[in-house]
């Protein structure tokens, strides 16, 4: 069976509910106690209220529980923020160099701007349709440049240009 977490709304509820018992309880147990009611009907009373007051107890402990894993988990998503913007700021002038080296090839390569910007898609994952989509041509079109792209670079496809650009950045591991 799944447990389903209450709300912070519905543990308010039963929390308010729970101390609503102790207290009526407790006025009936003192009223009663004045009355001289039997002993074994005080007890039965005494132990609703404090059954009331456990269940209150632990709602209680739950939503401290609850609370403190929120801030943990609010401090975990903030550092992985600054973590992100660390790693992004760090790379930030090797990701410009990367990209102005990329660009100078592709001019070398005499690509017009299109092909240009239909081999950066492509270099980015992008398949065919989803750049003719972006672009808002035809895929044919796109299929066309990209031939073009692979002719005048004298790669056979989408991997070599891969390759082509990211086979000297990622080093395999030294053992």
């Amino acid at each position: 069976m799944t447990e389903v977490p209450l709300s912070r709304n519905e543990r308010r509820f039963l929390a308010s509910v729970m101390i609503a018992i102790v207290f009526f309880v407790g006025v009936d147990l003192l009223n009663d106690s004045i009355e001289g009611v039997k002993f074994s009907h005080l007890l039965l009373e005494l132990t609703v209220a404090l059954s009331a007051g456990g269940g209150f107890m632990v709602l209680m402990k739950d939503s401290f529980r609850k609370s403190h894993q929120l801030v943990r988990s609010r401090e975990k998503i903030l550092e992985s923020e600054r973590e992100v913007e660390r790693w992004r700021l760090e790379s930030q002038k090797y990701i410009e160099g990367l990209s102005a080296a990329i660009d100078s090839q592709l001019s070398r390569w005499s690509l017009s701007p299109s092909e240009k910007e239909i081999a950066l898609l492509i270099l980015k994952g992008l398949s065919l349709k989803e750049i003719a989509v972006l672009r808002n041509t035809a895929e044919k079109t796109v299929r066309a440049q990209s031939v073009s792209i692979y002719s005048k670079s004298g790669l056979s496809g989408r991997s070599e240009l891969a390759a082509f650009f990211l086979e000297d950045l990622l080093v395999a591991p030294h053992k």
